[in-house]
């Protein structure tokens, strides 16, 4: 690995794909640590406290991933056998192993998205929802939302709000997937907090775009946190000296996510650039934070190649979907001198 910690290519696979800062890897470096398991590890305290201020809850708690959190709360919040009600393209849904079923027993009933908004009606939700007292159905114990979206879409506060009444009114807590929940902030030019006033938990990443080497944090009330807890253990997530990467997520927390807005800009640039093709379709219009998706015209052009042809010329772009879609993130190590690299090679390839 270069000393320079530069990259090897362009790699807009995802915003996972990021290494840790020169800061961060001092952090790492010089980091107090102690038994986080014996709660001792000054470090892992001060993330955990730092980050439940950002998302407005009264405690939170250090996991090894974002899977990890959110199978952590579903294994909190919800009893065995008991129903959790979510949208259909959401990540517990569909990369998550089906862990849902493995570790907190569940059973998980989808409400579809809309085609065109890529998001579901809050009243779909509430059709959902399981409030009688039936002998033959599961009991609905929690619906999960995720802010951002799988797909790049920002939910709205007013979406937001409409499921939190819902949830009120059936008295079912809410659980939000909130990997990527500052950049949806970003996006609302609003608060963290402002997003997750209308959740009862949430979850959110230190290394999607944050550029963390791993770790999430899940929040919440401070008696849900405790269960969590006792849960992390029982699932083998409980760490030791664990502060030598929480060191690295206060960096992620604290200067990381003031700048995702940069990553946002450079995402609508390239899907600007993408749209002057006539052989690309793509709408900037929906991009919203570092995600850009496209497809080529009339499906006309194999998708295959170009990820090939792609990393031919030392860029990185994924494998298309099963339609032809193509993903591409931006995010720290992505540059406006990388995002006219990419729009050359592809205009290079459809040449």
């Amino acid at each position: 690995m270069s000393t320079s910690y530069e990259m090897p290519c362009i790699d807009v696979r995802s915003d996972t794909v990021t290494w840790p800062t020169s800061a961060m890897r001092k952090a790492v470096s010089e980091a107090r640590v102690g038994d986080d398991v014996y709660g001792e590890d000054p470090t892992v305290k001060e993330l955990e406290q730092y980050g439940a201020s950002l998302a407005g809850k009264e405690a939170a708690l250090f996991v090894p991933s974002g899977t990890f959190a959110n199978q952590l709360a579903l294994f909190t919040h919800c009893p065995r056998g008991s129903e959790v009600v979510l949208d259909d393209g959401c990540h517990i849904v569909r990369y998550e192993a089906g862990a849902s079923a493995v570790i907190a027993g569940v059973q998980l009933r989808t409400v579809e998205k809309n085609k065109k908004t890529l998001i579901a009606d809050p009243k779909d939700f509430e059709a959902k929802v399981r409030t009688a007292q039936d002998l033959h159905e599961p009991q609905t114990a929690l619906i999960c939302l995720e802010n951002a979206t799988s797909s790049g879409r920002v939910l709205p506060l007013s979406f937001m709000q409409s499921i939190k009444y819902i949830s009120n009114r059936h008295h079912v807590p809410v659980h939000m997937d909130g990997a990527r929940i500052f950049n949806a902030a970003a996006a609302l030019h609003t608060e963290a907090a402002q997003i997750s006033a209308y959740t009862d938990s949430l979850m959110f990443c230190l290394s999607k775009g944050l550029c963390a080497p791993c770790g999430s944090l899940l929040a919440g009330s401070s008696e849900f946190i405790e269960r969590a807890r006792y849960n992390r253990k029982i699932m083998g997530g409980a760490m030791r000296q664990s502060g030598m990467l929480a060191a690295a997520g206060l960096i992620a927390l604290k200067e990381m996510r003031l700048r995702l807005a940069e990553d946002h800009e450079n995402a609508r640039f390239l899907a600007e650039e993408l749209a002057k093709l006539e052989e690309i379709e793509i709408d900037p219009g929906k991009t919203e934070i570092n995600m850009v998706f496209f497809k080529f015209a009339g499906n006309k052009i194999n998708p295959d190649a170009f990820t090939e042809f792609m990393a031919e010329k030392h860029i990185l772009t994924g494998h298309p979907a099963s339609d032809g879609t193509i993903r591409m993130l931006t995010h720290y190590w992505i540059k406006r001198k990388h995002i006219e690299k990419i729009v050359g090679a592809v205009k290079e390839f459809l040449a």
